[in-house]
C-alpha cells in the first residue's frame, strides 16, 4: 500500500495549495477506516481519511456536502481524491460527546448510583437532538440516496440484516437457545409493524455519542455515510438507549420528550403515535448494537465492546417491563427473558 502520509500530503497541495508540516495517524476504534491529523504551517490542523470502501467514501463526502449547505453541523469537506480513496475534512477536534460522559459522568456513577447526571452535558443533549430533528428532516429532499450505502432505505430486508446479526453475532456467541423458526417468524411480524410508520426521514444509522463531536462548545455530526430514508424514532432510540452511556432511565425519557417537542416544531407529528413506535425501534436499535457487541467484543477481542452487554441488557429487561408493542412475538419476548441470564 501506498504510504499514506504521502499520498495525503500530495491531496493538500494539489487540492488546498499547503504542505503539511506534519502529520500523525489517530488510534481506530470500531472502524476499519484510517485517520491522520494534519498539522499545516500556520499551526491549524485538518482530518485526513482513508478507507477502502470507495462506496462509503462517496457516500459521506455527498451527504456531508449536501448537509453542510442546508447549515447542518457536520464537517466541511476540503478535498477528494478518489483514485487514492482519501478525503480532507474540517479538523473538530479529539472531543466527542462519549468523552465528557467518560469523564464528568460515569465515574460519579461508579461511586454513586444515585449521581445526578451534569447539567452542562444535558445541554449538550438537549443540542444534540435539537440538531437531530434539523438533519432528519432536511435529509427528506437534499440527500442523493442513490449513493446510499448498501441500499436506500432501511427496507424490510435491511431491517432483517440487522436482526439475524443479532440472533448470530449475538444470540449463537452466547449460547442463548431460541427456536429458530418462531424467531424468524417473530422477525417477519416485528419488520412489518416497523415498517407502517413514515420511514422516509434521513436516519442518520449510528447516531450515537462517540459520533458527535463537541468542537468550541457546539455539537457536530460524524460518521454517517450508512444513512438512508428511514423513520425518525430509530436515531433518537440509538443516542439514548447507547448502553456504553449508562444513561439514568428518567433522563432518557426527558430527553425524549425534549426530541418530540423539536421536531414536531419542524413536522407534524402525532405523539401516541410516535411514543407507540419509538419502543419497538429501541429494541431494534438495542438488537443490532448487542449483534455488534458480540462481534467486536466476544468475537474480535476489541477492547470496550463487550463491556456495554451488561447495560444493553438492562435496557432489554427495562422494556419487558413497560412492553407496549401491539403485535404477537412471543419467542422473541423469550430470547428476551433468556438472555437475562447471560454472563460476560
Amino acid at each position: 500500500m501506498k504510504d499514506l502520509t504521502v499520498t495525503l500530503t500530495q491531496l493538500c497541495e494539489s487540492a488546498l495549495g499547503v504542505t503539511p508540516f506534519s502529520m500523525y495517524e489517530i488510534p481506530a476504534c470500531g472502524s476499519y477506516r484510517r485517520y491522520f491529523r494534519i498539522f499545516l504551517p500556520d499551526g491549524s490542523t485538518l482530518m485526513g481519511t482513508w478507507n477502502a470502501d470507495k462506496k462509503e467514501n462517496e457516500a459521506f463526502v455527498s451527504f456531508a456536502r449536501s448537509f453542510y449547505q442546508e447549515h447542518v453541523p457536520v464537517p466541511q469537506i476540503l478535498a477528494v481524491d478518489e483514485d487514492n480513496d482519501v478525503y480532507i475534512q474540517q479538523d473538530l477536534g479529539a472531543d466527542n460527546l462519549f468523552a465528557y460522559v467518560e469523564r464528568e459522568w460515569l465515574p460519579q456513577l461508579d461511586a454513586d448510583p444515585k449521581a445526578v447526571f451534569p447539567s452542562h452535558l444535558k445541554q449538550y443533549y438537549r443540542e444534540a437532538l435539537k440538531q437531530l430533528a434539523a438533519l432528519q428532516v432536511a435529509g427528506k429532499d437534499c440527500i442523493d440516496y442513490s449513493k446510499s450505502t448498501p441500499c436506500p432505505s432501511f427496507h424490510r430486508d435491511a431491517i432483517h440484516w440487522d436482526l439475524n446479526y443479532f440472533k448470530y453475532m449475538f444470540l449463537k456467541v452466547c449460547r442463548v437457545p431460541f427456536d429458530e423458526q418462531a424467531l424468524e417468524d417473530d422477525f417477519r411480524q416485528f419488520s412489518a409493524y416497523l415498517l407502517q410508520v413514515p420511514c422516509d426521514y434521513f436516519l442518520y444509522r449510528d447516531f450515537q455519542s462517540a459520533n458527535i463531536m463537541i468542537h468550541k462548545d457546539k455539537v457536530y455530526f460524524i460518521d454517517f455515510q450508512g444513512g438512508r430514508r428511514g423513520a425518525l424514532q430509530y436515531d433518537v432510540a440509538s443516542l439514548l438507549y447507547d448502553a456504553k452511556t449508562r444513561l439514568p432511565k428518567a433522563l432518557r425519557d426527558e430527553l425524549a420528550e425534549y426530541y418530540l417537542q423539536e421536531i414536531s416544531r419542524l413536522v407534524p407529528i402525532e405523539e401516541k403515535e410516535f411514543k407507540s413506535y419509538y419502543q419497538a425501534y429501541t429494541l431494534c436499535r438495542l438488537m443490532q448494537a448487542l449483534g455488534a457487541f458480540g462481534f467486536r467484543g466476544l468475537i474480535e477481542k476489541k477492547a470496550g465492546f463487550a463491556e456495554s452487554i451488561p447495560p444493553a441488557l438492562a435496557m432489554i429487561q427495562e422494556i419487558l417491563d413497560e412492553w407496549s408493542i401491539p403485535v404477537a412475538l412471543p419467542e422473541l419476548k423469550a430470547v428476551f427473558h433468556r438472555m437475562q441470564s447471560v454472563q460476560i
